[in-house]
This record gives structure tokens, sequence and C-alpha cells, in this order.
């Protein structure tokens, strides 16, 4: 079981000791861990809150089930963005373990939070899954009517490296009646693109000798 004690260091203004703390709570944490760590994400504590974003995220995908349904149920704009953030954290902590579909289903669902926060902090969430998350992408881009969310799909599929959104990016340079905003984020995402795509192809024929 985990002290309270250690609970607390999590508010240190030290970031040593922050890091430390949520490693000895990773490490030995219990059915409780999950439920005290949910029950912080609305603190006013930003500190605090962010080092139990990153706690969650570090336990990864058993943190899931229990941030998707705060992420989608909470009346609390704060909680709603935390869990939407440590979705981020569990995809950069696990990277490689398949990112659950209950959890890419819960961000799709949040990408239309009235909370504009929730909003972008899914886009990004879905951007830090990487490729299994470019069809929800690519699907909230072709249906919203918030340029915002559109400017920041547009900028994320830049950085992930997917095929699939080459002719995407394309299209939306070429289309006149497109957001200016959208279509100038397109001509600078998709070289990116390109890029992340010719040095995941290079990567791959080292690896391959």
């Amino acid at each position: 079981m985990v002290a309270d004690s250690v609970f607390d260091q999590l508010k240190h203004p030290n970031p040593a000791m922050r890091q430390r703390a949520m490693t000895e709570i990773v490490g030995s944490r219990d059915q409780q861990t999950i439920p005290k760590l949910m029950a912080a994400l609305g603190e006013e504590d930003v500190v605090y809150r962010r080092a139990c974003v990153k706690t969650l995220g570090a336990i990864g995908m058993e943190s899931v089930p229990a941030v998707v349904e705060q992420m989608l149920n909470s009346e609390n704009d704060t909680v709603r963005a935390s869990c939407t953030k440590a979705m981020a954290q569990i995809a950069v902590y696990h990277p490689d373990e398949p990112f659950p579909v209950e959890g890419l289903e819960g961000l799709r669902q949040a990408l239309d939070d009235p909370y504009p926060v929730v909003q972008i902090a899914s886009v990004m969430s879905l951007g830090e899954v990487g490729m299994p998350a470019v069809d929800t992408l690519l699907e909230a881009l072709k249906t919203t009517d918030n340029v915002a969310i559109a400017l920041t799909i547009t900028n994320t599929l830049g950085s992930i490296g997917d095929p699939r959104a080459l002719k995407v990016l394309r299209e939306l340079i070429a289309d006149d009646s497109v957001d200016s905003y959208v279509r100038e984020t397109a001509e600078s995402a998709l070289p990116r693109l390109e890029q992340v795509m010719t040095m995941r192809d290079a990567k791959g024929s080292l690896r391959n000798g």
C-alpha cells in the first residue's frame, strides 16, 4: 500500500522529488492508487494535478477505464481536460503497447466536448497514440465545423507520418473553399509529414539490413 505521504510528495516544488514519488507510486500501486490519483484531477494545485496526470500515464493501460469514464462523464471541466491529457501520457509512457479501443473511442467522443481545452487536448492525445488514431483524426477533420479543431488535426497529421494523410493534406491545400488558416497549416504540415515518412522508411531499411 502506498502511504499518503508519498502522494503528498507529488505536490513538491522540486521535480526530482515528484519524479521519485511517481516512481514509488507506480511500483507499489494497489487497488486504491488509481482512484486516489483520479480524485486529484480537479485540484486547483496545478503542479499536483499535472503530477497525478503523469502518474496515471506511467501506470499505463490499467488507468484507461477510470480515465475514460471521467473524461466523458465528469461535470468538472478541469477533470475532463486532465483525463484527456492523461490519455496522452499513457501513449507517451507506453508507446509499444497497443492502445485500447476503449481509449480511442473515448478520445473520439471527447472531440465533441463543450469545453475547448478538452477538444484540443483530445486531438493532441490522438496524435500521441499515432497511427492507430489516424482514421479517427481524418474522420473528425472531414466532419468538424470547428476551425480550431481542424487546425490542430491538420498540424497533428504532419507529425504522425501516416501516408493516408498525404492525400488529405494535398486536397486541403488545393481546395479554395477551405479556411485559409487550415490551408496554410496543411501547407506547412505536408513537408513535415513527408520528412517523417522518409525518416521512418530509412530506419526500417537500416533495421532490415
